[in-house]
């Protein structure tokens, strides 16, 4: 049933949002806020003062509700009517960075572990010994 055609007992207790749902459904083009709630305030026969009042609130309701979508031109559109594009790119590129960074963290393990097996020391360094200058000295 259009919004036209609904007495206004029904119109009445419908939220904003539902309203602007309506709408947008029936006009088939996207929309800015201050039209949208014109057209609500006169269905529900607001005052300027009241139109006023309540634009702010009727914002965020529909920044909150998820059937609307605020389009780049600052008109509000039904997201139902909106296609979404999934680019596989960037996780591509989260796949092929994640790699790399396996890769990397690979090398380091291996050179931790080449490092741990080198403990190949010599034996003439293991019988190194620390002596002082008048040791030194009485051997001469």
């Amino acid at each position: 049933m259009k919004l036209i055609d609904m007495p206004k007992e029904e119109i009445e207790v419908l939220s904003y949002t539902d309203l602007t749902y309506m709408i947008l459904k029936e006009n088939k083009k996207t929309m800015n806020t201050p039209a949208i709630f014109k057209e609500i305030a006169s269905l529900l026969n607001y005052s300027e003062e009241e139109y006023t009042n309540k634009i702010g609130d009727f914002y965020t309701e529909l920044a909150l509700d998820k059937r609307f979508v605020l389009l780049d031109n600052a008109e509000w559109d039904l997201r139902e009517k909106r296609s979404v594009q999934i680019s596989y790119e960037d996780d591509e590129e989260e796949t092929e960075s994640e790699e790399i960074e396996e890769e990397i963290d690979d090398e380091i393990e291996e050179d931790i572990d080449e490092i741990d097996d080198s403990d190949d020391l010599d034996d003439d360094t293991l019988d190194l010994n620390i002596t002082t200058e008048d040791e030194l000295e009485e051997e001469m």
